[in-house]
């Protein structure tokens, strides 16, 4: 049963992408929410599921909802997802003292990102917010890494990817294809996370 949730997450991906380049807001509106709930019953699948697992998914699921609702519901959103990152942070069995370095690493690596989103951001709410959000999901990471899953590793660090292109296209510059793109990795890096993680 499990493998078939996965088949499904990656067919409702692959349509996912087509809705992203096409420019089909009806169909992501489905395909969307639909991919990662896909992937909650896959986590929640087997004789032992993660309650952490299914707890971060779960977030990135409402983070998804509210990221395309009409109107701004992006603070919500941001919500969402850093308190999905807090959960998958706890699912890492790395030690603090492992995590940190890496921590570090990412942090400054993305700092050529960072600092320009920061500058553009005129509203200190939403600067704050998205400072915080960073420091997080460099943290879950750095956790990642830490932990010495390839899986984990590049599903993190797309993650990370993935929102850089959010806040760049969102608040420095507008990219080409970009919502594409951050749905390509958005999707690569939930299922490097979820296969690691469900196989701790």
């Amino acid at each position: 049963m499990a493998t078939i949730f996965l088949v499904l997450f990656v067919i409702l991906a692959a349509v996912n992408w087509f809705a992203a380049w096409r420019g089909r807001q009806d169909i992501e509106y489905i395909v969307k929410p639909a991919a990662t709930a896909v992937l909650v019953l896959f986590a929640a699948a087997g004789g032992q599921p993660s309650f952490g697992l299914i707890a971060a998914l779960t977030l990135c699921l409402l983070g998804d909802v509210f990221l395309m609702l009409p109107g701004n519901y992006f603070l919500a959103g941001l919500s969402a997802f850093l308190l999905g990152h807090l959960a998958y942070i706890a699912e890492f069995p790395s030690a603090l003292a492992a995590r940190l370095p890496w921590f570090v690493v990412m942090s400054v690596a993305t700092l050529p990102v960072t600092i320009p989103i920061m500058r553009s951001i005129r509203e200190t709410g939403l600067k704050i917010g998205v400072v915080v959000y960073m420091a997080v999901i460099c943290f879950m990471a750095g956790s990642a890494i830490a932990s010495g899953s390839l899986l984990a590793t590049v599903g993190a660090v797309l993650f990370v990817a993935s929102d850089a292109l959010i806040a760049w296209d969102m608040f420095v510059r507008k990219l080409p294809r970009a919502h594409f793109w951050v749905m390509v990795t958005y999707h690569i890096a939930l299922m490097g996370l979820v296969l690691a993680l469900h196989g701790f």
